[in-house]
């Protein structure tokens, strides 16, 4: 029921922004363009706006829920998600409304150009939401849809550079498509409601921007997201990382009977005719002595393919499947971990083993 709650508010997501989204830009061009506003017009536009940002705060709760390996996301977090997206869409759509009152043709052009734009942007991401290329091709065209009127993560990873350089062009286009709709606007408009509009739209953003950054450091549920600096190449990567005591010591155990296992399983690679397996299964070795209570003696399955090989969604369900099969088949009292092949990936390792 979770994973097919989380296809549902996928295809929700979609939905709503091929479909609301250009419906909520011209229901508010035609309010400015006929200077009038009806209660109807009101309603349906604010409830447009309301679905669009549920539809991507309500996605990522159901994506965290929907995997293991990831921490829940809290409904307070989920409403400071809300008020995110619901203040920088409503900046967006605004903007994109009092811009094409007047330049219609211009709008359409300027509407494809960001689109091509951040599908490139998107495909140079590497996403890996499907089995096939040309799948997956598609699939970042819709998203490039999504990213005209909002932001939507598709990679995992840090974000703060993606974000920064998101919202610095949408500001960017902002204020170049609000200052040309104020110069050359109808000489019926009046000051008294341009400049309102302006502020409507600069102060949305800005409030929208506030509670994003409200989210990664209060709400984020891996903690705060501020103050940490990126890892880099010639930092060990195990304190790269703040693990908890018990965590840290179980890993660095891991990676040391990992180095000593290299040679036995190489040998066994060499007696089954040449046929690598893909995965095996291998008691942990004893823990060091320590002031720690003693573990409960646990699996890990050494998967021998690179994760980033296959998609994403099918690799938590392989995951699950192969957590649940070995339980099964060993009648252990705790689930086994899961080690791959890519030691490169230290962080997404670590998340990995330390999981259960």
């Amino acid at each position: 029921m979770v994973y097919e709650y989380a296809d549902v508010s996928m295809l929700h997501l979609l939905a709503t922004f091929l479909e609301s989204a250009p419906q909520l830009v011209l229901q508010l061009c035609i309010i400015v363009q006929t200077h009038s506003l009806q209660a109807l017009q009101g309603f349906t536009a604010a409830a447009s706006l309301v679905s669009l940002a549920w539809a991507l705060a309500s996605y990522q709760k159901a994506l965290r829920d929907s995997r293991d390996d990831k921490k829940p996301i809290s409904y307070m977090a989920v409403v400071i998600q809300f008020c995110w997206h619901f203040f920088t869409i409503a900046a967006r759509v605004i903007t994109f409304a009092l811009f094409a009152s007047v330049f219609q043709l211009y709008f359409g052009i300027f509407i494809v150009l960001h689109w091509c734009i951040m599908t490139f942007w998107i495909v140079h991401c590497e996403t890996e939401f499907c089995i096939t290329k040309w799948e997956e091709i598609v699939f970042d065209m819709v998203v490039g849809i999504i990213y005209i009127f909002s932001w939507f993560n598709v990679k995992e990873g840090r974000t703060r550079c993606r974000l920064f350089i998101y919202y610095f062009v949408i500001l960017l286009e902002n204020t170049a498509l609000s200052a040309l709709w104020y110069l050359y606007k109808a000489p019926q408009i009046a000051d008294a409601f341009a400049i309102p509009a302006l502020c409507v739209v600069f102060s949305s953003f800005l409030t929208g921007v506030v509670f994003m950054l409200m989210y990664y450091a209060f709400f984020h549920p891996n903690g705060p997201r501020f103050g940490q600096s990126p890892s880099c190449a010639c930092e060990d990567p195990v304190a790269a990382f703040t693990l908890p005591p018990e965590v840290a010591t179980s890993t660095l155990r891991s990676i040391s009977n990992n180095r000593s296992v290299v040679s036995d399983r190489d040998q066994k690679f060499a007696e089954r005719d040449g046929c690598v397996p893909v995965f095996q299964v291998r008691p942990t070795a004893p823990s060091t002595p320590s002031s720690r209570p003693p573990r409960i003696e646990e699996s890990v399955i050494k998967i021998d393919l690179f994760r980033n090989r296959y998609p994403a969604w099918e690799r938590h369900v392989l995951d699950r499947s192969l957590r649940k099969a070995i339980l099964a088949f060993e009648c252990s009292p705790s689930p086994p971990r899961l080690q791959y092949k890519d030691d490169a990936l230290i962080q997404e390792r670590l998340e990995y083993e330390t999981t259960l």
